[in-house]
């Protein structure tokens, strides 16, 4: 029986509608309302859910995805005001997402006052450790800042700092099937030692790619396998 999840990423709402020329407000509205058609069985947003992490845009993004928010985790972005963020979202702040032979960990990779990301020692030790402790045969993993270069426009110093040590932790793990992320507001699929990798494109606009927005429909299969389906309006 196949299962699946549904990531959406940087959508960038604020107390005003438009940010960078775009009204983030009303494109997430029509990304839940595509959503809503869909079959899934859980909701992962990797970052950036405010532009500028005040409370009342959190308060205006929980109105706006509450038709999806069923078997929610929410990830922490380099524009989120992190307390805000767990305190709107305290029952899915990076939260463990279960699915069938699936688990989906997701992981904080913001530094304060930075754009580029690092997963501290204490982060790593973490993964490292629920990954041990996990009782599936398929692992998801997911943060905000791209692991690995993105082959665009994209400036991947405003990446993972330290991409070294989170393959260093998580390639002596068989069962890790994918790493995914946000941030570059870009789709795109890559692979590293049989291991997928997929960035989101943000539901605000991209970056590098078409005058669209977009999120990933990930399908899981019980044999370990994992597709993706970019879905662009």
């Amino acid at each position: 029986m196949n299962h699946s999840f549904i990531q959406i990423s940087d959508c960038h709402i604020d107390d005003e509608k438009k940010v960078w020329g775009a009204d983030s407000q009303k494109n997430l509205s029509s990304i839940v309302n595509s959503i809503t058609c869909r079959n899934y069985d859980a909701l992962i947003i990797s970052g950036d859910l405010s532009h500028n992490g005040t409370a009342s845009s959190y308060s205006l993004l929980k109105e706006i995805i509450k038709p999806i928010s069923v078997n929610l985790t929410i990830v922490p972005g380099n524009h989120d005001n992190k307390l805000n963020l767990s305190s709107a979202f305290s029952q899915n702040y990076l939260t463990t997402l279960t699915i069938a032979d699936w688990e989906i960990i997701s992981m904080d990779s913001v530094q304060d006052n930075k754009t580029s990301g690092l997963l501290t020692k204490d982060e790593l030790k973490l993964l490292a450790e629920k990954i041990l402790a996990s009782t599936k045969k398929f692992i998801v993993l997911c943060l905000h800042h791209p692991p690995i270069a993105m082959n665009s426009d994209w400036d991947d110093k405003k990446s993972l700092e330290n991409s070294d040590d989170f393959f260093n932790t998580i390639d002596q793990f068989s069962n890790i099937k994918a790493v995914i992320w946000g941030h570059a507001h870009q789709g795109s699929e890559f692979n590293r030692n049989d291991v997928k990798l997929f960035s989101c494109p943000s539901t605000t606009l991209q970056f590098n790619g078409p005058e669209m927005i977009g999120y990933n429909h990930f399908n899981l299969s019980d044999e370990g396998e994992i597709n993706c389906e970019t879905v662009w309006l």
